[in-house]
């Protein structure tokens, strides 16, 4: 079963720096993408960054780019986000997902693979003005 485990949430002042971990388990894939979104209260989920681990490619939303650094960790079943600088607008909760091209999924086989995603629990970065 795949699971995402986020950490490093918590309080912090506009201005301020917070750096997020997601723990991926129970795949061994060696091409896949996971990132981040996040919601905001009253507000719909939003793409925040994601990185690619078979080319290394990395994206971020415009409002955070020059902020926010997204890296892989070694063990290929981590990635983490530096988030500096935060703004009001950063606050919200970070969710952490991960896209697997499965051949198998609920039974079915799919001979060109199929893009399943997985989402953790979340974790909550809060402005502590």
């Amino acid at each position: 079963e795949v699971q995402l485990v986020e950490s490093g949430g918590g309080l912090v002042q506009a201005g301020g720096s917070l750096r997020l971990s997601c723990s991926a388990s129970g795949f061994s894939f060696d091409d896949w993408t996971i990132g981040w979104f996040r919601q905001a209260p009253g507000k719909e989920r939003e793409g925040v960054s994601l990185i690619n681990y078979s080319d290394g490619t990395t994206n971020y939303t415009d409002s955070v780019k020059g902020r926010f650094t997204i890296s892989g960790g070694n063990d290929k079943k981590t990635v983490h986000l530096q988030m500096n600088s935060l703004k009001p607008e950063d606050m919200g909760v970070y969710y952490c997902y991960i896209v697997l091209l499965l051949t198998y999924y609920r039974g079915t086989y799919y001979p060109q693979g199929k893009d399943v995603t997985y989402w953790g629990q979340g974790t909550q970065v809060t402005d502590s003005s």
